[in-house]
């Protein structure tokens, strides 16, 4: 499904609002986002009980029940989670996961709110959410009846909303630390290999999985859990920035100018975080247009430059790493690439 536009939960919460009291919603978005936790909450606020069907684990018969006879004639006798007598949210999840069949059991509750004989109670909503197909899922084509039947919205994860989030749930303050540097990491495409990926809910689970541990965790301890949730690089870029937790080598010390990037060899992990968070710092802070800069830009930009051939003189590899492309559609500004490499030509893979 390609809608070609985003929302956060906040703007999610307000179309749901205003469209879902009339209108079946569809949400897609990648996995471990937090699509079914913000239908469960919005339910609650509606004051309304929200019942979760999964439609990957259904079968028809769990939507449109199984004939009796009565009176001579056979009725259909819709399921008793489904079949209630005060109106409720209906969560259709994995949707798209489920078989044509199941689909098409589907039509009539979503599109006029009944089953056979039972219609839902009114004030009811009913709200469907999947996967996409590129995000590596379990995913079925939707019948095009099935996806006109249905309003579609596709959710988007922001990071500012998630730390409003992270802070009210008491999410473990290490990694709303880390996150706070790296905020492109709370959430990466699922890889097309069987590993973990970054997501807020693998963050969430890495909350959970540091709390149940004691206070002082052995770094080995660290990277045993974070490479159990966590996507590869990230889980390295994570262990590397609990063993600095209270060392010397902070990125705003560093910039500051009261610390230098470490030298040593045992400490190339913790180089290789810093480079990554040093580069995610121009990034956020520099304009994508020159014409743009204000002066406090200009004075940050020059020390990025000074920062970068300090860090070339230790590892150039390093260097290269921090103006480099890496494909994940987050670039450093093209004119501040231009300045870097016309003053440091090595990072090009150039003589001087």
């Amino acid at each position: 499904m390609n809608i070609g536009v985003t929302v956060s939960q906040k703007e999610l919460t307000g179309v749901l609002l205003n469209v879902a009291v009339v209108r079946p919603v569809f949400i897609w978005g990648p996995p471990g986002i937090g699509k079914s936790s913000l239908v469960e909450h919005f339910a609650a606020e509606l004051g309304l009980p929200c019942v979760s069907l999964l439609g990957s684990q259904l079968a028809p018969e769990d939507i449109i029940g199984v004939p009796q006879i009565r009176d001579g004639v056979s009725v259909f006798c819709p399921p008793k989670m489904i079949a209630r007598e005060e109106p409720y949210c209906l969560f259709l999840d994995e949707l798209n996961a489920c078989s044509q069949e199941v689909q098409k059991a589907f039509y009539s509750l979503i599109h006029e709110r009944r089953i056979g004989e039972y219609h839902l109670p009114k004030g009811s909503i009913v709200i469907g959410a999947g996967n996409r197909a590129q995000d590596s899922a379990i995913v079925k084509p939707m019948s095009s009846a099935l996806i006109n039947r249905m309003f579609h919205v596709q959710l988007k994860v922001s990071p500012k909303e998630w730390f409003e989030w992270a802070y009210q749930v008491g999410i473990h303050p290490h990694v709303i630390e880390y996150l706070q540097a790296r905020p492109d990491h709370l959430w990466t495409q699922p890889p097309k290999t069987e590993e973990p990926f970054s997501t807020p809910r693998s963050w969430h689970m890495l909350s959970d999985a540091m709390k149940e541990f004691n206070k002082d965790l052995p770094i080995e301890t660290i990277e045993v859990l974070a490479r159990g949730c966590l996507s590869p690089d990230h889980a390295l870029q994570f262990k590397a920035f609990h063993k600095n937790l209270n060392g010397k080598f902070q990125l705003n010390r560093i910039m500051n100018g009261d610390a230098r990037f470490p030298a040593e060899a045992a400490d190339r992990d913790l180089l290789y975080f810093l480079a990554l968070s040093f580069r995610a710092q121009i990034i956020k802070t520099l304009p994508d247009n020159k014409d743009s800069l204000k002066e406090d830009h200009k004075s940050f930009a020059h020390r990025a430059k000074a920062l970068i051939k300090e860090l070339s003189e230790i590892s150039l590899e390093m260097a290269q790493l921090v103006v480099a492309d890496h494909g994940e559609g987050q670039l450093l500004p093209g004119w501040f690439t231009v300045e870097v490499i016309r003053d440091l030509p090595r990072l090009a893979g150039k003589d001087k």
